[in-house]
């Protein structure tokens, strides 16, 4: 309904234009045609033609109306601060109100010239056009984003902050334009409201790009997963989060000896619990709250590396990638969990640290081996032997091997046939984890996949939801029914993507939740321009700040060497060399136009 009503006030709105035309000297149906009617306002305000170009961005355009109607109001004569307010909130029924106005003369903006606010110019116009400007940047070509979770760990870190090319894979058109500015889903200052409305809604559009995601890519897009949330907990999977209930729910039966019931039930039985907002969340006791749907624009942003695209076939054999059957090479600074067997307490003993979290004691020593202990990692003490479970990269080995007490070193691998319940397709039938997994054939635009009772749980969810809109999927008669109808094999409408974290045993990835939509994919990280240490995951060195400034990187909270690199296909590449370079040449440039002008101006006098 938000669609139609904006088309009706953009109808309207021209017909406005159309009577101010008028009154201004200009032909009506100049005032019907899109795009060049704003061309033709824009010459009458004597503002930059392009102006009429802002128009064609989504969202952005919402910003310009705005400006175009504040200024309507000066040049018909109509400045007094009611009109002002009116027409830069609702140009579209301003225009006509104007239009037919008989006090409504054109006397242009000449007049503001001389004086205007000073206000208006040394404040509002620069805040305006700059808000507009960045947006279009953010939305076409490229976005600051922060990466806030060690799943890339060490290849893209917690607390870099990054830049993403939007141009890589092709902008996508925002789907829900009216949002405040700069804001993602959550207004700022705000843990649950909403930044942006959902009266307009524009279908999914993606401008042309440099490629689509190949094998290997480090790729940003919005986390399939986060159609759905908890707003009191949105740091868990709102699906895993119904499945981990269930599971409560079953094993309280047990342990109390009722009758189980079927896994169907108790499913039905935690969606009823969680989707009533005054019952207390299992997890931490606090009232589960409201649940929120968000459009696949403002769904949470994730960064992983892309492993498989569609046409591959994924399987994980004792923690080793196998593309089409070929064993893929380890990315250098992926991450997997060792058991660590130490004569003594090496590492420390658990302990509740001041954010309570539990870690582990001796935390000067993971510091400075830069290991993050996100969990109880302490499996086993004896006598005087302990077993940790350390979740480190293989550059880490030969360093944790001479630490006096080390007595050895094995990688943890979860043994096929072992069900991990977080595991995607969360099916019995499918006994994967985390380093068995597969063969699973991913999905191609055009591909044609055989479908029936036994696998539609691995592509449910993208015949349901993401490949052509919402449809109802059903197993009925050993049949798979498509709204009804019966189906034995389905066609795809858009490429589909396997999305990993080289943290491999901890992360959440496509192993958790499928499969990633292309018109889920938003880009392509390109170039860190800062990176620092936080204390949660580095207590010794991410304390202090100005206590870093003049610490290197192991010591200091900020990691020198990761500052304006480029991200290339096998690592940071540095860029500090061209880059000051560059700012040195452009300040140098603007140092000596100043100098110069007062030369020239006593010349010319």
């Amino acid at each position: 309904m938000g669609n139609y009503i904006y088309l009706a006030l953009v109808i309207i709105s021209f017909y406005g234009l159309s009577k101010l035309f008028v009154k201004a000297g200009e032909a009506a149906w100049k005032g019907f045609v899109p795009f060049y009617n704003f061309y033709v306002l824009s010459k009458l305000l004597n503002k930059p033609w392009w102006w009429c170009l802002i128009m064609v961005v989504p969202g952005v355009n919402l910003m310009m109306y705005g400006v175009y109607g504040f200024n309507v109001a000066r040049a018909f004569n109509k400045a007094e601060t009611k009109d002002l307010v009116f027409a830069s909130i609702m140009p579209y029924l301003f225009f006509v109100v104007a239009g037919h106005d008989k006090d409504a003369k054109f006397v242009g903006l000449d007049r503001y010239k001389k004086e205007p606010s000073a206000f208006v110019k040394n404040w509002l116009d620069p805040i305006i056009f700059a808000v507009i400007a960045a947006s279009i940047i953010r939305t076409f070509f490229l976005e600051a984003f922060t990466i806030p979770t060690s799943s890339l760990e060490k290849s893209l870190m917690v607390g870099d902050f990054l830049f993403v090319n939007k141009l890589a894979y092709g902008p996508k058109i925002p789907q829900t334009p009216i949002a405040f500015p700069f804001a993602h889903h959550t207004l700022p200052f705000t843990a649950t409201t909403k930044s942006y409305l959902e009266w307009i809604k524009l279908p999914y559009t993606r401008l042309p790009g440099m490629g689509n995601p190949k094998n290997g890519d480090i790729v940003v897009f919005n986390y399939p997963d986060g159609d759905t949330v908890f707003l009191n907990m949105q740091d868990i999977s709102y699906y895993q989060g119904i499945r981990q209930v269930a599971q409560l729910m079953k094993h309280e039966d047990a342990a109390n000896s009722q009758q189980l019931k079927s896994d169907n039930q108790y499913q039905q039985q935690a969606w009823d619990y969680m989707h009533n907002p005054a019952n207390p969340n299992p997890f931490n006791g606090q009232p589960i709250g409201e649940i929120a749907a968000r459009p696949a624009d403002k769904r949470e942003h994730y960064v992983k590396r892309c492993v498989a695209i569609g046409g591959d076939k994924i399987e994980i054999k004792d923690g080793e990638i196998f593309i089409n059957d070929s064993k893929q090479e380890m990315p250098e600074y992926a991450q997997h969990k060792y058991f660590v067997t130490t004569k003594g307490a090496i590492f420390g003993e658990r302990m509740e640290n001041k954010q309570g979290r539990v870690v582990l004691s001796n935390q000067a020593l993971l510091d400075e081996l830069d290991i993050y202990v996100t969990e109880a990692d302490l499996e086993n003490t004896k006598t005087d032997t302990c077993i940790y479970l350390l979740n480190m990269p293989r550059t880490k080995i030969e360093s944790v091997k001479k630490i006096p007490g080390v007595i050895s070193i094995e990688r943890k691998i979860e043994p096929k046939g072992e069900r991990d319940l977080t595991i995607f397709p969360h099916h019995p039938s499918y006994a994967w984890n985390n380093d068995n997994f597969g063969p699973l054939q991913i999905p191609a635009k055009g591909m044609t996949l055989k479908i029936d009772t036994g696998n539609i749980c691995l592509y449910e969810k993208i015949l349901s939801t993401y490949d052509n809109g919402i449809h109802q999927i059903e197993k009925k008669n050993g049949q798979v029914l498509y709204d009804g109808k019966p189906i034995s094999e389905y066609t795809f409408k858009q490429d589909y993507y396997w999305m990993m974290g080289d943290n491999r045993h901890n992360s959440a990835d496509s192993r958790s939740w499928g499969f990633v939509p292309f018109d889920h994919v938003v880009g392509k990280p390109v170039f860190v321009w800062f990176s620092m240490k936080y204390a949660d995951n580095n207590p010794v060195s991410g304390k202090s700040v100005l206590g870093s400034i003049f610490k290197n990187s192991k010591e200091g909270k900020f990691r020198w060497e990761r500052f304006l690199c480029y991200v290339g296909d096998n690592g940071l590449v540095s860029m500090k060399t061209p880059v000051i370079a560059i700012i040195l040449i452009l300040w140098g440039y603007s140092y000596y136009k100043k100098r110069r002008k007062p030369k020239t101006t006593d010349a010319k006098n």
